[in-house]
């Protein structure tokens, strides 16, 4: 059994640890609830937005498509991974590197696979491979649509200028603060849509159907990558405020035992200096 000293130092640093983790948590939690707020808000828009332009585009002959919708013969292929710039959020970052790592060795094994580094964990992970192109970590630092827009942008001149032929987001769902889906979306080319022929939808077009697509296109690309770093944004955040929750728990519990073990050991030690002490009486009288 340990001293009563290495049992006091333990109890110590774990109170001092269970502290750190609380406070986290409280952190997390007050972060979560705007950027929770932030991606609720934004999220009907953005679907709307989707839909609009997949009614559009299915009307639209092959002849007036876009050039973000050309389909090529798939050789080279960019996956945009989006992590966090910081630890402690249990698997948040594991299970992107894990479903980038497996995209690539699984979907695109015969292909050129090069990376986007949305997040410094996603940039260690990948900079060891020599094909991170970029890596975006200071988004997070002031996360607007503008600063989003530029990285679309990027990613639409890659595309369009036969750099990479099909480009793929790897980003975590927020779902709730317990819950974060890991999704795998195509950003590049645009999916075609298979038109509902029971939906029948009569617009009016001012000035035209493919001017407005080609208005529509980079905005909603531009939205839909702006959705996605938020909604990694709010899983993050809802991701560390589980973990240190859970951490602060388990310290508690710890803190306890170790409380438990420390009043064992000093009752045994003062049963022991009163054996000693009604021994050596004894002794004395005899």
């Amino acid at each position: 059994m340990a001293n009563l000293k290495e049992i006091r130092n333990r109890i110590t640093s774990v109170s001092s640890t269970m502290q750190i983790t609380s406070a986290m948590k409280m952190v997390s939690a007050a972060k979560l609830k705007k950027a929770q707020d932030a991606i609720t808000a934004m999220r009907p828009y953005a679907d709307k937005l989707t839909q609009l332009l997949q009614d559009l585009s299915a009307t639209m002959s092959a002849e007036a498509g876009s050039k973000y919708a050309e389909q090529r013969e798939v050789e080279n292929v960019l996956i945009v991974a989006v992590t966090s710039n910081r630890g402690l959020c249990g698997a948040f970052n594991s299970n992107i590197i894990k479903t980038v790592n497996a995209v690539t060795s699984e979907k695109y094994a015969n292909q050129n696979v090069s990376y986007v580094a949305i997040g410094k964990k996603a940039n260690d992970a990948f900079k060891k491979t020599g094909k991170v192109i970029a890596t975006k970590s200071e988004i997070f630092d002031d996360l607007t649509f503008d600063n989003v827009a530029e990285i679309a942008e990027m990613l639409m001149d890659t595309f369009v200028s036969g750099q990479f032929d099909r480009i793929e987001i790897v980003y975590n769902k927020f779902k709730n603060a317990a819950t974060q889906d890991v999704m795998v979306e195509q950003f590049l080319p645009i999916v075609p849509i298979q038109k509902d022929e029971t939906v029948s939808l009569d617009y009016l077009y001012e000035p035209s159907k493919v001017e407005i697509v080609e208005q529509l296109i980079p905005k909603s690309l531009k939205t839909q990558l702006y959705k996605v770093i938020r909604d990694s944004f709010a899983s993050e955040h809802g991701a560390r405020m589980t973990a240190m929750h859970k951490a602060t728990d388990n310290a508690t519990e710890l803190r306890d035992q170790l409380k438990l073990t420390y009043n064992k050991a000093r009752q045994a030690a003062i049963t022991n200096e009163i054996l000693e002490i009604v021994g050596g009486a004894e002794a004395l009288n005899n």
